[in-house]
């Protein structure tokens, strides 16, 4: 009864860990575009969250330079650039398609090909095999000597 009730009181304040913060923006726009921004960088931190979500120090203030930059006027390509040139690349969650990530968009295509190919040779080969290994040019010969050896007995 103990672990369940220590369960149930470790539930009941998951909420407490949640990030809250509070920005004062001048314009309904500018919120809008910080929520949007903050769901599309990545915490550099954390790797697999992003800033609205990670309680990591950086990423608070990835949130408070992020609300600074919007209410400076800066645009979202602003923002990402600024962003991408202090942390790479990686801080977004859809990076360009550029030499140094084609490979990220790239690898699906080529593995589903790869995949494809392999499935392909493989159902050749067993039509092969299934069917003796012979072409049909083989067959016929084959069949020719056993007659031709039938009739000699």
């Amino acid at each position: 009864m103990k672990p369940l009730v220590a369960a149930l009181l470790m539930l009941v304040c998951l909420p407490a860990l949640a990030v809250i913060e509070t920005y004062d923006f001048s314009e309904p726009q500018l919120e809008q575009r910080y929520h949007a921004l903050s769901q599309e960088l990545r915490c550099p931190k954390c790797q697999n969250q992003n800033i609205a979500d990670s309680n990591a120090p950086i990423a608070q203030d990835l949130r408070k330079q992020l609300f600074l930059q919007l209410e400076g006027g800066a645009s979202d390509d602003e923002i990402r650039k600024y962003m991408v040139d202090r942390y790479g690349e990686f801080v977004r969650y859809r990076p360009r398609f550029a030499g140094a990530t084609a490979l990220l968009w790239l690898a699906p295509v080529l593995l589903l090909v790869l995949a494809a190919a392999v499935a392909w040779l493989s159902l050749r080969r067993r039509e092969r095999v299934e069917s003796g290994g012979l072409s049909a040019n083989e067959r016929q010969r084959l069949d020719e000597l056993l007659r031709d050896e039938e009739q000699a007995q």
